[in-house]
C-alpha cells in the first residue's frame, strides 16, 4: 500500500483509536502523516520543465551545472533552488566509475610468486599498474610498467578503453626496447 493511501485511511477525530495508534498500526511515520507537499509556485513549472529537458539531455550533471543551464536559459535558479527541485522531481544525478577491481569471487587466486624471490638485478622481475584518470568529460585507463628493482618506468601507455590487446601491445613494445 502506498504512503498516500496510508494517510487516506487515517481518520483524524477518531474517539477509539488516537493518530499515534493509527500511525503505529500502518506503518507510517507520524511526522509523514503530517508533512504536506507545498504546490509548485507559477514560476517555478516553467523551470521544472526546462530542468526536466537538461536533465533528459544529460543525466551527468549536478547542481552547480543544471543551475549555471537554467541561469543561460533566462531563469532565477540557486544551487539550493535547483536541488529543491532535482528532490522533487527525484531526479538524481547518474555518475559514470569505471569498474576495475570487481573481482569474481568464484574464479581461482594465482598464488603470489616472488614472496620468496629475492630481487637483486634490474630487469629481473617487471611490474604493470592499470589505473584509471578521471578527466572533465569521463576517464582515461594509464597503464604504466615498472622494473621492481630499480623504480623506473620502461613503459607507459593510455587509452580511453581497457582491452587485452592494448596491455599486451604496450608490453611488447617496451619489450622490444
Amino acid at each position: 500500500m502506498r504512503t498516500s493511501e496510508k494517510r487516506s485511511l487515517i481518520e483524524r477525530p477518531s474517539p477509539e483509536l488516537s493518530v499515534i495508534r493509527q500511525c503505529e498500526l500502518m506503518g507510517l511515520e507520524r511526522s509523514t502523516f503530517y508533512c504536506r507537499v507545498a504546490p509548485l509556485s507559477a514560476d517555478e513549472l516553467p523551470m521544472t520543465r526546462k530542468l526536466d529537458e537538461l536533465y533528459a539531455e544529460d543525466p551527468t550533471r549536478r547542481t552547480r551545472r543544471m543551475s549555471d543551464e537554467l541561469n543561460k536559459s533566462g531563469f532565477n535558479a540557486g544551487r539550493g533552488r535547483t536541488r529543491r527541485l532535482m528532490q522533487m522531481m527525484r531526479m538524481k544525478t547518474i555518475y559514470c566509475w569505471p569498474r576495475t577491481t570487481v573481482c569474481d569471487p568464484a574464479k581461482y587466486k594465482a598464488p603470489y610468486l616472488l614472496r620468496k624471490l629475492k630481487i637483486q638485478r634490474p630487469n629481473q622481475v617487471w611490474a604493470l599498474d592499470i589505473s584509471y584518470m578521471p578527466l572533465n568529460r569521463g576517464y582515461v585507463y594509464l597503464l604504466v610498467i615498472i622494473d621492481w628493482k630499480t623504480r623506473c618506468v620502461l613503459g607507459w601507455s593510455l587509452s580511453n578503453t581497457m582491452e587485452a590487446a592494448w596491455v599486451v601491445e604496450t608490453l611488447s613494445d617496451t619489450v622490444d626496447r
